[in-house]
């Protein structure tokens, strides 16, 4: 440029200038002492998002993963490196910026009494076997500051979740020594129904909570541990939120409304979540994320059901016969534009601070499109930003409103606990002896 063509240095810059700077300056947040430019690339503003807060998923069932692939013995799948076969490992989950994990000490519903509680103490056993073995990535999280601290030190927050009511056969004691070990939530029930709660997938009993399962509740709180109702049935959700002193949380569950099927959360409990507090964290199954999905799952399992009439006592001939209607009917796919639409609607019915994420990772054996493992959460995220998300609301749903449900579920029980001991009710005693004519309740 010639000398002709300079500005001077010095007096007021020149208007259209300013006019640059102003439009600048606003474009620009400051976040966590990092500058954003909420101009940027969805993706880029997503993954910065990331490393401000930690993103907390609900549901993750590695543990499980581990005990049918691997027998339990972690030396089996080295986390550090790519595993295919799986949907978790850890450079995936850093590369989708996970700050804070529940993992599910998951075990079959079908197993009952003291056959439930040790199977679940294993799972426990590998949890921690996992932080042991990798912690420069894990580190066991008891409290809300827990996951906080450990997130800023670069690793993942790594909590234990129990799926379902069996895993403590119906006795107050083993669910406050499974509060010792770590357990920092437990589904009231899993896919059948338990003596003292109804499952949404199966046959009620208790047309919701027993007294019983009230007591379960109110111990839970005492302990501060939080009450997880995916699973549950409607009325068991409903009689859990009329009990509860504390946030609850949907740990892997989604809208009813967009997919209709007994995982998911109703609106009318949606509507009772804000008195509550709760949080529903939004699932990635794609039976209950997509309609589509989940009408083709109904058509299998009628046919099943039609194959087994016609070959009784022929489990081979029904598998084959399967293997054949899945080929002439292949399995729609969800997508992660419909998983974010079910964070919408969940904004529109209970606000938007009552939504986090829950994905279920190697608990399902597919997934959304877009929505393939771990690596993933920044696109969802992404999305939502897309979508017009604030930061600041995108934030709420990535991590800070279940750090809000578990600091308030740990206020609620230091109060409780200066109230009162421990319960020692149990089950005989609130809800009667089990039944001798049917042998259960």
């Amino acid at each position: 440029m010639s000398e002709a063509g300079r500005r001077p240095l010095t007096g007021r810059p020149p208007r259209a200038a300013v006019v640059f700077l102003v439009g600048a300056i606003s474009s620009i947040t400051l976040l966590g002492g990092q500058l954003l430019n909420t101009n940027s690339p969805p993706i880029a503003r997503a993954k910065m998002l990331h490393r401000q807060v930690p993103l907390i998923d609900g549901h993750n069932d590695i543990p499980w993963a581990f005990r049918e692939r691997a027998q339990r013995d972690l030396s089996k799948m080295d986390l550090t490196v790519a595993q295919p076969l799986l949907m978790t490992d850890i450079p995936r989950l850093r590369e989708g910026g996970v700050g804070g994990q529940f993992w599910s000490v998951y075990v079959p519903a079908d197993l009952a009494g003291k056959t439930a509680v040790s199977a679940t103490l294993e799972q426990i056993d590998i949890v921690y076997q996992l932080v042991k073995r990798y912690p420069a990535a894990f580190e066991l999280a008891l409290t809300a500051d827990d996951v906080e601290r450990i997130f800023k030190a670069g690793k993942v927050g790594s909590m234990i979740g129990m799926e379902g009511g069996h895993s403590i056969d119906s006795s107050l004691g083993a669910l406050r020594m499974f509060y010792k070990l770590g357990a920092r939530y437990m589904t009231l029930t899993h896919s059948r129904s338990v003596p003292w709660a109804d499952a949404g997938t199966d046959e009620g009993k208790a047309h919701g909570l027993t007294k019983f399962g009230e007591e379960v509740v109110r111990e839970m709180n005492w302990l501060g541990m939080l009450v997880d109702l995916s699973h549950t049935s409607p009325e068991t959700m409903e009689d859990a939120l009329k009990t509860t002193a504390a946030p609850v949380i949907f740990s892997h569950s989604s809208a009813r409304a967009l997919c209709d099927v007994g995982r998911n959360v109703p609106d009318d409990i949606l509507r009772m979540l804000p008195s509550n507090g709760g949080v529903v964290m939004v699932t990635f199954v794609p039976g209950f994320i997509s309609e589509e999905v989940a009408n083709h799952s109904r058509a299998a399992g009628d046919e099943q059901k039609r194959l087994r009439a016609q070959f009784p006592n022929d489990e081979a001939a029904v598998k084959t016969a399967m293997e054949t209607w899945r080929q002439e009917h292949p399995e729609p796919r969800a997508t992660l534009s419909q998983v974010a639409d079910h964070i919408d609607h969940i904004r529109k019915t209970a606000g938007i601070d009552h939504i986090g994420i829950g994905s279920d990772f190697d608990g399902i054996t597919s997934t959304p499109i877009g929505l393939e493992d771990v690596s993933k959460y920044p696109a969802l995220t992404a999305e939502l930003i897309a979508r017009g998300y604030a930061d600041g609301d995108v934030k709420k749903i990535l991590g800070l409103n279940v750090l809000r449900v578990m600091r308030n579920a740990e206020k609620v029980a230091a109060r409780l606990q200066k109230e009162r001991g421990p319960s020692v009710k149990t089950i005989d005693q609130l809800d009667g002896p089990p039944s001798r004519a049917t042998g259960g309740r």
